[in-house]
């Protein structure tokens, strides 16, 4: 059940590129076992936000918070040490090794809070692989697999390092509808099971407003509505943000 105290806030998280201000004011919190979305039409800075509060960009201005510890400009090592783990848009593993062996890179470099101790490596490997539907595929290499097993494998990888967080930037992207049903089956599975915490930056407004507990809407790189899907979807001002795209609320 979502609701447990806070796990990451960024308060008043701005970033300015060369007088252009790609995000402003943006408060953003996650509590503890729960699924949070992050969405906005093309453009409103969903990106930007996430490399915020993962540590990939330095905000101009504001605040970023993890586990009641000030993270504010620290790196992704320091911040991943922390308990958050992200994937990027376009996979997240190494595309000449095994899915076995992607894997147990996922356990080796895990969070301070979830490393992997060598005796139970195998077992995680076995449970990441199993959990993500890649069983038959553990030892064939990764650039050969689908797209949708591709992401699915760098999934994986983020549950093999155990985080508290997991940051999941367009993971549905690529995957047909059989795919993203079991996708979002594991997501609450990491959620009710292992008590993670996830963060999801997603095109698929379906999806999202499935799965999530509560959802953040970015416009022009400002927060301009925060509530759960039912109130998302009644929400006038984020269906005048979204008019004119194919935004399926």
């Amino acid at each position: 059940m979502a609701g447990g105290g806070t796990l990451l806030s960024g308060c008043n998280l701005s970033k300015q590129f060369k007088g252009l201000l790609a995000v402003s004011g943006v408060d953003i919190d996650i509590r503890r076992g729960e699924i949070v979305g992050l969405i906005g039409p093309n453009g409103a800075g969903k990106s930007t936000t996430f490399n915020l509060l993962s540590g990939f960009l330095p905000p101009t201005t504001g605040q970023l918070t993890i586990a009641g510890i000030d993270m504010t400009g620290a790196t992704p090592e320091r911040i991943s040490a922390q308990g958050l783990v992200r994937t990027f848009q376009h996979g997240s593993y190494m595309p000449s090794m095994t899915v076995e062996d992607n894997v147990l890179i996922g356990a080796l470099g895990g969070t301070r809070s979830g490393r992997v101790p060598r005796a139970e490596q195998a077992d995680v490997i076995r449970q990441a692989i199993a959990l993500f539907g890649l069983t038959e595929q553990r030892r064939q290499v990764a650039k050969n697999l689908p797209h949708g097993l591709q992401r699915l494998l760098s999934m994986a990888i983020a549950f093999a390092a155990r985080p508290t967080l997991i940051c999941y930037d367009e993971p549905l992207t690529g995957l047909n509808q059989t795919e993203v049903a079991v996708t979002l089956q594991v997501y609450r599975r990491l959620k009710s099971e292992f008590g993670m915490s996830i963060l999801l930056v997603e095109h698929n407004m379906r999806a999202v407003m499935a799965i999530c507990d509560r959802i953040y809407v970015l416009h022009h790189g400002e927060i301009i509505f925060t509530g759960a899907p039912e109130e998302v979807k009644a929400s006038e001002v984020v269906l005048k943000a979204y008019l004119g795209e194919a935004h399926g609320l």
